[in-house]
């Protein structure tokens, strides 16, 4: 049995907690998540199963969206609504619309993030809410991502009260951090924030539309449906770039040979799918570090037909 199901992340659980509960309603060990979600998040989260563990990587890098809220007024340790109040500020002017909606529009495009203290990236070895549990302060590394859209979901034209709270759409690049954009918002606007709900509405080609419980994932397994609901691997690669091979040359690509980078691909920086003429995905190469005008496979998929 292998694919990838689209799984519906419930609050409370964290991505390792989903896939050790996967385990046991699916009977295997081989599964695996495509990326960390926190434990107050829900939404899309997909799971690679069988030797489809072989491409969640290129699940985790593609881009994601996200629908949550600000609240702007008070910030907290963990930058979201879980953590310790460490600042409060109350709001003390009528904050329009046209500077959040200027706010948001500042935020899109390439910025820079400081990963929060409560989060998984690792400084000499370490995780950084490691350190932030032991309440050891560490130099963070500055991260570049991409904005590439945000929107307001609200349709007031003004915002007032001591603390106020607003609902965006964002989507982004790999390595965002939302509760950190909820709080540069905050910031720009003066005032201490923290990003007070979210969800994962897409990841991939995966959205909340193809999300399962695990409800519904264990009533397909008792029933013998699960493999209805199992998605190929070439789900999780539509948005890479395709090059179609021929019978002939899909030999050498499962034996992981090096290729010439075909013209059309020359500026090509993605990845490439290397697929059959009936679309099933072989391997998937990158330009040759050392060889100009070649590309070699950085992971063959062929034991996957």
């Amino acid at each position: 049995m292998e694919g990838i199901i689209p799984l519906y992340k419930p609050k409370g659980m964290t991505s390792h907690d989903c896939v050790f509960k996967l385990r046991k309603i699916l009977h295997m060990k081989k599964v695996g998540h495509t990326g960390t979600l926190d434990p107050d998040v829900t939404g899309v989260l997909p799971i690679c199963i069988g030797r489809a563990t072989k491409v969640a990587e290129y699940i985790t890098d593609a881009g994601k969206a996200y629908e949550g809220e600000v609240t702007i007024g008070f910030s907290t340790t963990t930058e979201d609504a879980g953590g310790e109040v460490i600042e409060r500020k109350a709001i003390d002017r009528v904050i329009d619309r046209k500077e959040i909606l200027k706010v948001l529009e500042d935020h899109t495009g390439t910025i820079e993030q400081t990963p929060p203290m409560y989060s998984a990236v690792k400084v000499n070895g370490k995780k950084l809410y490691e350190y932030a549990r032991q309440g050891i302060e560490v130099e963070r590394p500055t991260r570049t991502v991409t904005i590439y859209s945000i929107d307001l979901l609200d349709d007031r034209q003004s915002f007032s009260g001591e603390q106020i709270s607003f609902r965006f759409r964002v989507s982004c690049s790999k390595g965002t951090y939302i509760r950190t954009l909820a709080v540069m918002i905050g910031e720009s606007l003066g005032y201490p924030a923290h990003m007070s709900d979210l969800s994962r509405i897409q990841s991939a080609a995966f959205s909340l539309s193809d999300c399962y419980t695990f409800e519904e994932i264990e009533a397909k397994m008792a029933d013998g449906t699960l493999k209805d609901i199992l998605h190929p691997i070439e789900a999780a690669l539509s948005y890479l770039p395709k090059y179609m091979i021929s019978d002939k040359i899909a030999e050498k690509v499962k034996n992981g040979a090096i290729l010439p980078i075909p013209e059309s691909f020359k500026q090509e920086r993605n990845p490439i799918v290397v697929e059959t003429e009936a679309g099933k995905a072989l391997a998937i190469y990158i330009h040759h570090p050392a060889k100009t005008g070649m590309m070699k496979p950085a992971k063959v998929l062929s034991s996957l037909e």
